[in-house]
């Protein structure tokens, strides 16, 4: 049986459904999920362990049977640590279908059939009772349902529909209990993720102003959190206004509530200045006494920054207030954190609530459509006004009498080319969303077409155009960039721990998953390289890069597949988790722009990564071990190919003059 599957086609922008197998969703998510990473975060096993342990204790010191329920169980970890810290059985929750038939094999194999019953249902789905899924209600749960936000997986609903049918009041919960921290900050760059800043371009008129709309700068944003590894943030991007703030606690041990809440703390700002953005994590403790405690903490709340744990699954949340404000320091105010049962968000406010005032505030949604076009860092570049200073200088020294481009990164300073915008030119952008056009007007151009391919991109121009009085200046065309014709321009035409195998997690055989996620890989959608801000994860350079395809934007598509052969010298030691690929653009012939290293790697292999661009990252499987053979540096070939077409280009790696070696392969789209 085959399947529709939605794929947005990388030359269009447009989403098209292609027929897949009919387990391709289930093979895609386990290839790209975090489940190992999760079990490499060694930190959070021992916490959970210790948690478990203490628990089952209490349970048998009140002469109990200790009898555990385990939501969302993935591979079964958590209910194998109950066994073997002496539960006298486990109902063990999962359900994805896939996951689940691995935990009930991992749980075979580790022994422990006879004490865990893996349930392939979603727990609020589950029956207690003698024809039921469970004979009696479990008196310790145990559960890790939490993503960056804490609830964004749905755990309140989870754990209110437990305690209401699943488990014993007052049963044993680990973890026991989970906190909230937040902290007021001013950042003009986080700020510039969220909100389109005033553009100043310099032209041969005297500077122009491109300003926004009104209601784009009164739209309270996106309603989704903006998660970062906040420990790879200089802290020079932002000045702190408040100290950190425990803003709410959830008791898991008891009925938790689901329904929307607020919570406040009263704080004095630390000094003056404009709040803008909430910085935010939490904390779990895995026992009623806090002292085994699991932090997700930036270093400079860390009770220990030498002793950090890096996890990807877990990072930290930012928040965008409605609108920024001033705040004076020494002037008290309040910090108000707002839930429901998947989202928080956050306000300032200048009285403290009353305890039985309710503070009615919606979930922030975005009516300005801008945060449906624009991700967080697109909102970056645009905002980003030295770029704008560059691509200015990049636009008057075109060398093409008809400007077809892109809005792309700025190029290098020094650069002079004869211009050639002239009044008669005609201008036209193909892009979803761009500014373009009116830096093109700006220029002089009197002539300018936006190609606008959605809807959602042609309502936003038009909203800045008005705003900027282009309403008759610029032509927005709403038609995919295929489909033009002359008539549409008036007839002129002139890391890698996330997928290293596991093998042994905390004593207990999770090779099952190992080799679940490898056969996984061998699906073509898992194959394809995942995009990743680099800027976020450490890591280094094992060789300098270098061009594999070169495109000229000025000739038609190749019919045929481009195919590129050669080798890569390593240079500095080290095992090989990947290769990143990213795209240069020669806007003329003096200037280039880079969405991924934007210097040379330092002597060690550090990199400078574009921090408004994802890069594509070709995970290997398995990692690419080099030992270089003495008296040279070891050698890397590879064969890069191009699919016009579809968009795809298929990458081989393996070791040179090593013909046994694995071949590594990989595809992106």
């Amino acid at each position: 049986m085959k399947i529709f599957c939605s794929r947005a086609n990388p030359t269009t922008g447009s989403v098209e459904w292609l027929e897949e197998d009919e387990h391709y969703d289930y093979h895609q998510e386990i290839a790209r999920s975090s489940y190992a990473d999760m079990l490499h975060d060694k930190d959070r096993n021992i916490k959970y362990y210790q948690g478990i342990r203490a628990a089952v204790s209490r349970v048998k010191d009140r002469g109990q049977k200790a009898l555990v329920l385990d939501i969302g169980t993935g591979t079964g970890l958590l209910s194998m640590m109950a066994v073997t810290a002496g539960a006298d059985f486990c109902y063990a929750i999962e359900v994805f279908k896939p996951m689940a038939d691995a935990a009930v094999k991992i749980v075979e194999k580790n022994g422990f059939s006879d004490k865990i019953m893996v349930i392939n249902k979603h727990s609020t789905e589950v029956t207690v009772g003698p024809e039921g899924d469970m004979p009696c209600r479990a008196n310790i749960l145990v559960t890790e349902l939490f993503d960056t936000e804490l609830i964004g997986e749905g755990a309140l609903p989870s754990y209110e529909h437990a305690h209401r049918h699943l488990v014993e009041e007052n049963c044993e919960a680990v973890p026991h209990r989970a906190t909230i921290y937040a902290q007021l900050v001013e950042s003009r760059r986080m700020w510039s993720w969220n909100k389109l800043f005033p553009i100043h371009l310099q032209t041969s008129l005297g500077e122009q102003v491109i300003v926004p709309p009104v209601d784009l700068e009164n739209c309270p944003g996106a309603p989704s959190v903006c998660d970062i590894q906040l420990n790879q943030v200089s802290p020079a991007d932002f000045t702190v206004l408040s100290d950190v703030l425990p803003m709410f606690s959830i008791d898991f041990s008891k009925q938790v509530s689901s329904s929307a809440a607020c919570h406040s703390r009263q704080f004095e700002p630390l000094t003056s200045g404009r709040a803008q953005v909430v910085l935010s994590w939490w904390d779990i403790e895995m026992d009623p006494e806090g002292k085994i405690r699991c932090t997700t903490a930036p270093f400079w709340a860390h009770s220990d920054p030498e002793e950090m744990q890096w996890r990807d699954h877990w990072m930290q949340c930012v928040y965008f207030l409605p609108q920024e404000e001033p705040v004076v320091q020494g002037s008290a105010l309040c910090l108000v954190a707002h839930h429901d049962d998947y989202c928080v968000w956050y306000s300032l406010q200048r009285t403290s609530p009353e305890k039985n005032e309710r503070v009615h505030q919606m979930r922030p949604v975005c009516d300005c459509q801008a945060h449906l076009l624009w991700n967080r860092p697109r909102f970056g570049e645009i905002n980003d006004q030295d770029r704008t200073d560059r691509y200015i200088q990049a636009l008057s020294t075109l060398t093409s009498r008809n400007l077809l481009a892109n809005w792309r990164k700025p190029c290098a300073e020094g650069a002079r080319s004869p211009q050639v915008l002239k009044p008669d030119s005609v201008c036209l952008c193909v892009s979803d969303g761009s500014l373009l056009s009116v830096l093109a007007h700006h220029l002089g151009v009197e002539q300018v077409f936006t190609v606008e391919s959605s809807a959602a991109s042609h309502k936003l121009l038009r909203k800045i155009f008005k705003a900027n009085h282009l309403e008759d200046k610029i032509n927005i065309i709403e038609k995919r960039p295929e489909l033009l014709t002359s008539e549409d321009l008036k007839s002129r035409k002139d890391l890698w721990r996330i997928r290293s195998p596991c093998g042994d997690c905390e004593g207990f055989d999770v090779h099952i998953m190992d080799d679940m996620i490898k056969g996984a890989l061998d699906f073509r959608e898992s194959r394809e390289a995942e995009p990743h801000p680099l800027w976020e994860y450490p890591c280094r350079s094992l060789s300098e890069p270098r061009p594999i395809l070169a495109f000229d934007f000025r000739q038609l598509v190749p019919p045929r597949p481009l195919c590129a052969e050669g080798t890569m010298e390593l240079r500095r030691p080290g095992r090989s988790h990947a290769a990143v690929l990213w795209m240069e653009y020669h806007l003329t012939p003096e200037c280039t722009l880079s969405t991924g290293l934007l210097e040379p790697a330092d002597p060690e292999g550090g990199c400078c990564w574009n921090p408004h661009c994802k890069q594509a990252v070709y995970f290997f499987s398995p990692v690419l071990d080099p030992r270089a053979p003495l008296g040279g540096p070891q050698m890397v070939s590879y064969v890069v190919e191009f699919h016009p077409g579809t968009g795809d280009i298929t990458m081989e790696f393996r070791l040179a003059d090593t013909p046994d070696s694995p071949l590594l392969s990989n595809k992106v789209a």
